[in-house]
């Protein structure tokens, strides 16, 4: 019996460790696919479960895990590539390396 409340114990506990995946909707500056790709690419990391940036639309879709990775984290690591989220701006830096085609409108 005691081998029981244990292993249940083990099994509630190692559940609510896991949060449930959350989706956040939020606009990204770019222009083409090659930004679709790098924005893509720059948050497959781990907690990410799914992201899709719509060129026409500038709005990116990404479901994640909020235990491994804070919202915050994935603004940070799309401007790190160059690219302006409606919560943080990209370094002058980061938006000079991108190719020519890529570079959008600055606020």
């Amino acid at each position: 019996m005691k081998f029981f409340i244990f292993l249940f114990a083990i099994v509630f506990s190692f559940n609510t460790l896991l949060a449930d995946p959350v989706t956040s909707t939020f606009k990204v500056n770019g222009n083409c696919g090659m930004c679709k790709k790098k924005i893509e690419t720059s948050l497959r990391v781990k907690g990410i479960k799914k992201v899709n940036w719509d060129i026409k639309s500038h709005d990116l879709s990404v479901t994640f895990n909020p235990d491994v990775i804070t919202l915050d984290e994935i603004h940070q690591r799309i401007a790190s590539v160059g690219y302006d989220t409606d919560k943080v701006k990209a370094t002058i830096e980061a938006y000079n390396k991108l190719d020519e085609c890529c570079k959008y409108e600055r606020q």
